[in-house]
């Protein structure tokens, strides 16, 4: 993919959108190991992989940008799972690092961390007036 993106872009990337994520929910103690490797790898590991196979490209650019898409889940709970939120928590300290860490070859990264985005995966909880005891902010009706 990255070979793909060089060759159209004539070896230069300005910008990254990081927008990973799914989730299994359930109590911790009902998690099995394939699960949680699935969404450790889908939700962290795919992100952050991307950027060091995409860092040549950002550099290259000389104004190279990373926008990570995270989740309020790994600022508080917010209970849709004990693996989902802390997956998000690595993303924004991931944010963070590499904004220090690339800085000096002119890339930026930033992130954010929205509520629940409609798609999907997360139709059915939309369509609730209330989640997990919360209002559901995006449908107040």
């Amino acid at each position: 993919m990255i070979e793909n993106v060089s060759s159209l872009f004539n070896g230069r990337l300005n910008i990254l959108v990081n927008n990973l994520g799914t989730n299994i929910r359930k109590p911790t103690t009902e998690y099995f190991a394939e699960e949680y490797s699935k969404l450790i790898t889908i939700d962290f590991e795919s992100a952050y992989h991307l950027c060091q196979l995409a860092h040549p490209l950002l550099k290259a650019s000389g104004v190279g940008s990373i926008v990570f898409i995270s989740s309020v889940a790994g600022l508080i709970h917010i209970g849709n799972g004990s693996i989902y939120g802390p997956t998000k928590a690595a993303i924004n300290q991931l944010t963070k690092n590499l904004a220090c860490e690339w800085v000096k070859d002119n890339i930026r990264t930033n992130c954010a961390a929205p509520w629940y985005i409609r798609t999907s995966l997360v139709e059915h909880l939309l369509k609730k007036k209330r989640i997990n005891g919360k209002n559901n902010f995006s449908n107040p009706s």
